[in-house]
């Protein structure tokens, strides 16, 4: 069974409310296109039938016309030549095909107003079917948005990986270790007499710069103290 029972269900449809309800949303908007499509074909064909109907009613109307024009003709006639009972006969006749004019007119009408109102609703109908196409396009990008997340997240959590880290944690206490025991030689040594070199170096370098620093500072704020 279809989801729609009729085309004024398509026509009518709330397709995200659908969606909503559906478990499946991209296997349910599938089965709305096809149903859309299959329903397009129907009506389509309908209007076919209805198009062909009404140029056949346009040439038995037409046909009917002439006939009553040709009785109207065959009354003036006969009234000319002194026939009135010629006239009376051709205007009877003109008048049965008058009744029968009227009624195929009548027909013809409703099958002008049957062909507006479908397509009225094949325009509406190709309009759900465009949102639902447009829709089955962004479903189906979720799908594999969400998809390409899930695959994502099962290769973060994977256990090879997780157990990689875990060597390099091993890997770097290790290192620890082997750094600790370096800089536990060093622990209770005396400074030799390079090392203090060194470092009394490096503090008079220090010292240096830092005269530097006081003196470019110094000249550049006594100007603006003078101001």
């Amino acid at each position: 069974m279809g989801i729609f029972s009729r085309l004024a269900d398509i026509v009518n449809s709330n397709i995200n409310a659908i969606l909503d309800r559906a478990e499946d949303p991209e296997k349910i908007i599938r089965l709305i296109i096809q149903e859309m499509e299959d329903t397009l074909v129907e009506v389509r064909s309908s209007a076919v039938r209805a198009i062909a109907e009404k140029k056949e009613l346009e040439r038995r109307v037409a046909t009917l016309e002439r006939e009553q024009e040709e009785w109207q003709r065959r009354a003036e006639l006969a009234i000319t030549k002194g026939r009135e009972d010629l006239a009376k006969g051709a205007l009877l006749a003109k008048a049965r095909v008058a009744e029968a004019l009227a009624a195929l007119r009548q027909q013809q009408s409703q099958v002008e107003d049957a062909l507006a109102k479908q397509n009225e609703d094949i325009g509406k109908l190709q309009a759900k079917l465009a949102d639902a196409k447009a829709r089955e396009k962004s479903i189906a990008a979720r799908h594999k948005s969400a998809a390409n997340r899930i695959k994502l997240r099962s290769k973060l959590y994977d256990e090879r990986i997780t157990d990689a880290f875990a060597r390099f944690e091993q890997v770097e206490r290790a290192l620890d270790e082997i750094e600790g025991k370096a800089e536990a030689f060093d622990l209770g040594r005396k400074k030799t007499l390079a090392d203090e070199l060194a470092g009394l170096e490096a503090e008079h370098g220090v010292d240096e710069e830092l005269k530097a620093l006081k003196e470019r500072l110094g000249n550049s704020i006594r100007p603006a103290a003078t101001r």
